[in-house]
């Protein structure tokens, strides 16, 4: 029997995080900045102790990242994960599941870096001369990330006001080849799933309840695999295979 799959309530996309713990130019422990275009992100810390470090047209500040705090923000927000104790673990609640996966962000590498998609891709590619993502290159790329950082962070506080204009306009143009993807995933992902709410709010005023005797069940194990992420490795949830209990 072929199973149904249901997709993440409301939408959402989860992934349990652990944050590296490899240190910086800057003598901090941690991943690579970057940034969101479309979807807001939320941390639910559930060990360790660290910091979430932010850049806004508001200026940069930290946020305490400890056992049980829930920290989110707005897409637009650089963001920087920061493990002061090795351990930090987090399970990241992303809006609209699916376009973090298909390219929904862009790391804050140097401007020379973020010319035209190619470039910015060879940056950033974890695959190294064996064909095989390895955690050199995603050291690599993290420590680029954090060097242009470093360099907006100074600019901002100088009082450069093109500096997150600059930064934003190149992200922008980078994941502008993807756009037409983008928009077919939300459209038959979360955006569907807010649109069933309201043929179920239509049913019920209409006396309505039969939808009620289709309900499941969805259950997924703790995966397996671990992969390397932009703020550390990661064990995603895959929403298109639960498993039914």
């Amino acid at each position: 029997m072929t199973e149904e799959r249901q997709p993440f309530p409301g939408g959402v996309g989860i992934t349990g995080l652990q944050v590296y713990p490899w240190q910086a130019d800057d003598g901090l422990h941690g991943g690579a900045p970057h940034v969101h275009l479309c979807c807001a992100e939320c941390y639910v810390v559930v060990g360790g102790r660290g910091r979430l470090q932010t850049l806004t047209a508001q200026g940069f500040a930290e946020a305490p990242l400890t056992g049980g705090d829930v920290v989110w923000f707005t897409p637009g927000t650089i963001h920087r994960a920061v493990n002061d104790d090795g351990e930090l673990r987090v399970v990241v609640v992303m809006q609209n599941g699916g376009l973090p996966e298909a390219g929904d962000a862009v790391l804050t590498l140097p401007p020379e870096y973020l010319t035209d998609p190619e470039t910015y891709r060879n940056a950033v590619a974890l695959v190294d001369a064996t064909g095989r993502p390895s955690a050199e290159r995603a050291r690599a790329r993290r420590d680029l990330a954090v060097r242009g950082f470093a360099e907006l962070r100074r600019r901002c506080a100088a009082g450069e006001t093109t500096a997150l204009e600059e930064f934003y306009a190149a992200a922008a143009a980078l994941v502008r080849p993807q756009l037409d993807d983008w928009q077919r995933r939300w459209a038959d992902g979360p955006a569907a799933v807010s649109r069933q709410t309201g043929e179920q709010i239509a049913a019920l005023r209409r006396g309505d309840h039969r939808y009620l005797a289709g309900a499941t069940v969805s259950r997924i194990a703790r995966p397996d695999q671990q992969t390397f992420g932009m703020c550390g490795y990661l064990h995603a949830y895959d929403r298109l295979r639960p498993e039914r209990g």
